[in-house]
């Protein structure tokens, strides 16, 4: 039994609840035993903060002509866990009483504001936030008192941005979200998550950054600057999606990077330039040129794919073509590394996550209030850590593929 159980006395719950259902009251809702409960045990810790302030207690002879005494008490509501709760906060005479369970201005305690937080980070709006309140509650709280709690995130997530990172990383993932922005009008604006698997195999997302949708080559120099900055000397080797710029930066940020474009992008964007009843067929006719053995093969399988469909697709040949150096990379390497580089599905779990919580609001009246939407969807990610086990487990494999095919830089991650 925890040192919590042992302080609440269970033959004394019994006979509460016993004496409530008895007498007809609700265990919860508005004037429920839960309500006051709340009220008796809060009130109860104000009047012993003010005893302790004061240093003597209520009626006690020995606070006469001590300079400073018990003047009444004023009303006040706050919001908890079970409800508004009125309860009545104790005040002295020179006005130097600062409680602490409910402070002055208070008017919500902090297990409400997580509330909140979670639920706006699983992608409730703030009108469904307040009607849930409202429903389960039974209180009023306006929506810009919601949107003020979660402003209380920015502070974590400035710090979050600008934590320490390790010193090197096998991989990473670079991808867009796109969300709409009201800026004089609704238009999409891109926001960049960075994710790298550990040395040990765990997921590490790095930041955030917003773009405009024009991002170049002096974009990318500030977000991988700003990485390297934070501690990153060495990343083995960097998975994106075209990213315009990207490619060319790597190489003056870590020269040895190894830079891999996305296959399942480069699929999806070929089915882009093709009829529906085409894809299946088309993904059949690609699959030997990445899932050839060389290089050589891949180009070999990649003509045949072109004399056959490039008549009717010009554009999917040309999309290829254009992609080929950062393609070809991961055929140098083993299935083991195949197999976890080849797509961007170790960040597409986390986009689908982030897509949910930006889908929810529609469109955001600023950048900071989608970053805000962003962070709190990542912050939520397994609330188990189960996930953090499965990463693990399917990353050993290729971690030490890793570590032999770039000559032991990794190993110098663990030592």
């Amino acid at each position: 039994m925890s040192v919590a159980d042992d302080a609440v006395d269970g033959r004394l719950i019994d006979e509460l609840v016993g004496r409530a259902r008895a007498q007809g009251l609700d265990l919860v809702g508005e004037g429920g035993l839960l309500q006051q409960l709340t009220k008796r045990i809060l009130e109860s810790a104000l009047e012993g903060e003010i005893t302790d302030h004061l240093g003597y207690d209520k009626h006690d002879p020995a606070g006469d002509n001590s300079g400073n005494s018990r003047n009444g008490t004023r009303a006040k509501t706050v919001l908890t866990d079970v409800g508004p709760v009125e309860i009545s906060v104790p005040r002295d005479r020179d006005g130097s009483f600062e409680p602490r369970i409910v402070r002055k201005r208070q008017r919500r305690l902090s297990g409400v504001d997580e509330m909140v937080i979670s639920l706006s980070a699983k992608g409730l709006t703030t009108g469904e936030v307040r009607a849930h309140l409202a429903e389960v509650y039974g209180a009023d709280v306006s929506r810009q008192t919601i949107s003020t709690i979660t402003d209380k995130v920015l502070d974590g997530m400035a710090e979050w941005q600008n934590r320490p990172l390790d010193r090197v990383y096998p991989v990473v993932f670079v991808d867009c979200i796109n969300v709409k922005v009201r800026d004089g009008k609704v238009a999409n604006r891109p926001i960049y998550v960075a994710l790298a698997v550990t040395a040990e195999g765990h997921r590490d997302i790095l930041g955030l950054w917003a773009g405009d949708g024009a991002e170049g080559a002096k974009f990318w120099l500030h977000v991988l600057t700003e990485i390297k900055n934070r501690g990153v000397d060495d990343v083995l080797m960097l998975v994106c999606d075209g990213l315009r710029g990207l490619p060319d930066t790597v190489e003056t940020v870590w020269p040895k990077t190894v830079v891999q474009t996305c296959v399942v992008h480069l699929l999806r964007n070929s089915f882009r330039y093709a009829g529906r009843q085409d894809w299946d067929k088309i993904a059949k006719a690609l699959k030997p040129v990445y899932q050839a053995p060389t290089e050589e093969a891949a180009l070999e399988r990649f003509v045949a794919f072109a004399d056959e469909w490039g008549k009717k697709y010009p554009a999917i040949v040309r999309l290829w073509e254009n992609a080929w150096s950062e393609f070809v990379p991961f055929l140098n390497f083993d299935t083991e590394i195949r197999t976890v580089i080849c797509s961007t599905n170790a960040i597409e779990s986390v986009n689908a996550r982030i897509r949910r919580a930006v889908k929810a609001r529609g469109h955001f009246p600023s950048e900071q209030a989608a970053l805000k939407c962003v962070y709190m969807a990542i912050m939520s990610l397994d609330p188990t850590g189960k996930g953090r086990k499965r990463w693990t487990m399917r990353w050993k494999a290729a971690l030490n593929a890793f570590d032999i095919a770039f000559d032991g830089r990794l190993s110098a991650a663990r030592n």
